[in-house]
C-alpha cells in the first residue's frame, strides 16, 4: 500500500471517528464502562481533535512531505508498541506514526484502554482486509524490529533494558505548566480551566503547575475554574480530592479550594490528582526561560508560550518528550 493509499484510509477513518454510526457509539459506551475516568465528554474531546486536526488530507499529505515520507516503503519493519491508557486513545499519535511511515505494528493495549484503537482496527480492516499486518495487537511483543514505548520514570528503566538491543524510543513521565501575568482575561482564564481540567489532568499535556507573580489574586483563578465544578460529582475523582484535602487538613497545610480543585504553594513540577502546584515569581522573562528547560516540561501555556486553553490540542507535529517519531522511523530505525 502506497503513501496516498494510507493517507485516504486515514481520512476515512477520521470521517468514521465523526460520526453517530451505532457501531462507533457502542464501542465508546463501552470504553467508558471498563474505565471510569473514559467519560464520554472526555472521550468524544479526544476523537475530535485527532479526526479534526490530524486525520485530513492537507494535514497528512504535508506532514509526510516534511519527514521526506516515501511513497513505498522499501524496507518496512515491524514496530513494537507499548501504550500508555492515561487518557482516552492516547497512543493513536504512535500508531499514526508508524502506519503513515508504511511499517507495520506489534501493539501491546493498555488494560486501561483497550477498546478504542481495536474497534478502529476492525473498521480500517472491514474496509481493507490486507492491512492486517499493519494492525496486529498482542500481550508479548517479541519478534519487533523496533520498539516505542511509553509509561513511568520507573518503567521506562525496564523498557530500556528489555530493548536494549534494537533501535528503541522509550517515554517518561511528562507534565505542562502554566506562567500567569496576572493581567489575564477571564476568557483566558477559563481556558486556562481546560488545560488543567480536561482527561480530570490525567494526561502529560494537563498543566499541572502555575508561576505566578508576587501578590497574585488567585480568586478570579478559582472562580474560572467553577467551569469545571462538575468534576466533584465523579465518585473517583471525588475520592482523589478528598484524600489530598484530608492530608493538608492534617497536616495543617495552607490551600485554597472552589471545592472540586486544592491550590498548594509547592516547588513540585507534578500535582496530585485533585491538586494544582502554585509558586511565585519576581521576573517573567527569567522564570519562562528557567520553567521551559525544565526535562520533565511537555509544553507550557501562558505569557510568552502557547495559548491558553491549546495544550490538549496538540498539532499532529507535536511529538511526545518533543523526540520526533516520524525521524525516529525512517532515519535512525532504518539506520
Amino acid at each position: 500500500m502506497n503513501l496516498p493509499q494510507r493517507i485516504s484510509l486515514l481520512t476515512r477513518l477520521g470521517a468514521y471517528m465523526l460520526s453517530n454510526g451505532t457501531a462507533w457509539q457502542e464501542a465508546k459506551l463501552r470504553a467508558e464502562q471498563q474505565n471510569g475516568w473514559f467519560t464520554k465528554a472526555f472521550i468524544d474531546y479526544a476523537v475530535a481533535h485527532m479526526a479534526r486536526h490530524w486525520l485530513v488530507e492537507p494535514v497528512l499529505t504535508q506532514w509526510a512531505a516534511t519527514e521526506q515520507i516515501p511513497a513505498i516503503q522499501d524496507s518496512p519493519q515491524t514496530v513494537g508498541i507499548v501504550m500508555a491508557g492515561n487518557i482516552p486513545l492516547v497512543g493513536f499519535h504512535d500508531w499514526l506514526c508508524v502506519f503513515i511511515s508504511g511499517h507495520r505494528s506489534l501493539i501491546k493495549l493498555s488494560s486501561k484502554d483497550a477498546v478504542l484503537l481495536p474497534h478502529l482496527f476492525e473498521q480500517l480492516l472491514q474496509w481493507e482486509p490486507t492491512l492486517a499486518p499493519y494492525l496486529q495487537t498482542a500481550e508479548r511483543l517479541n519478534g519487533a524490529d523496533a520498539y516505542i514505548a511509553t509509561g513511568s520514570n520507573n518503567s521506562s528503566r525496564y523498557f530500556s533494558y528489555y530493548f536494549n538491543k534494537y533501535p528503541h524510543l522509550i517515554r517518561q513521565n511528562r507534565t505542562a505548566a502554566a506562567l500567569l501575568s496576572g493581567k489575564e482575561t477571564p476568557a483566558e482564564l477559563e481556558a486556562l480551566a481546560d488545560d488543567v481540567h480536561l482527561y480530570f489532568g490525567m494526561g502529560c499535556r494537563n498543566v499541572t503547575k502555575l508561576y505566578v507573580p508576587v501578590g497574585y489574586d488567585f480568586v478570579p483563578l478559582l472562580e474560572a475554574f467553577k467551569k469545571y465544578a462538575h468534576l466533584g460529582e465523579h465518585h473517583k475523582y471525588k475520592n482523589n480530592y478528598d484524600y489530598q484535602l484530608a492530608l493538608h487538613i492534617l497536616n495543617k497545610t495552607y490551600y485554597m479550594t472552589n471545592g472540586s480543585l486544592l491550590l498548594v504553594e509547592q516547588s513540585l513540577l507534578f500535582a496530585p490528582l485533585g491538586q494544582l502546584h502554585y509558586e511565585y515569581y519576581s521576573q517573567a522573562a527569567g522564570t519562562l526561560a528557567n520553567v521551559a528547560a525544565l526535562p520533565d516540561l511537555q509544553c507550557l501555556v501562558g505569557t510568552g508560550a502557547l495559548p491558553f486553553g491549546s495544550s490538549q490540542h496538540p498539532a499532529i507535529g507535536d511529538y511526545a518528550d518533543g523526540v520526533n517519531t516520524l525521524t525516529f522511523l525512517n532515519k535512525k530505525m532504518l539506520n
